[in-house]
């Protein structure tokens, strides 16, 4: 779905805007599968690294009509722009930091986890082996994150 087409909607339906930054195919691909069956009305957008992540989120280049997430799922380990960096440059920026960030990544390091929490990520989530754990992970994110869970309201950014 293209971004205009998602801001129309997301504005006659209030939908909720995840952004899936991810250099995984296969990644992207379940964790779109497990939000089909979403509780909320979800746009989900994809961007493959963490330089792009930051393009789209203040609105350079292509992604210059870019609509706010309400989440942002971040992969740690990111080609061009590293995961650690990209939630630092969110959370130190004021008109970003309140968007909530999962951390969703292979690493189970404690340092990984610990640095995460320190740079103020919301939530650390490491990625099951197989699928149907991933499925599980992906659909409880959509239970309390999106539909227990009060977010700030997006807005533009």
């Amino acid at each position: 779905m293209q971004l205009d087409e998602i801001k129309e909607r997301k504005s006659k339906e209030a939908a909720m805007v995840v952004l899936l930054v991810e250099d995984n195919p296969g990644d992207v691909r379940l964790t779109q599968e497990a939000f089909k069956d979403a509780k909320v009305f979800l746009e989900m957008l994809v961007v493959r690294d963490g330089a792009e992540a930051m393009d789209y989120l203040f609105q350079r280049g292509s992604f210059g009509e870019s609509v706010r997430p309400d989440l942002i799922l971040l992969d740690l380990n990111l080609p061009r722009k590293d995961g650690r960096e990209v939630l630092a440059e969110i959370k130190s920026d004021p008109g970003l930091k309140t968007i909530p960030v999962v951390i969703l990544t292979t690493s189970a390091s404690d340092v990984d986890i610990e640095s995460s929490y320190m740079l103020h990520a919301n939530c650390y989530i490491t990625k099951p082996v197989d699928m149907e754990g991933f499925l599980t992970v992906v659909r409880s994110i959509d239970d309390f994150w999106l539909t227990v869970v009060k977010l700030p309201s997006g807005g533009r950014l």
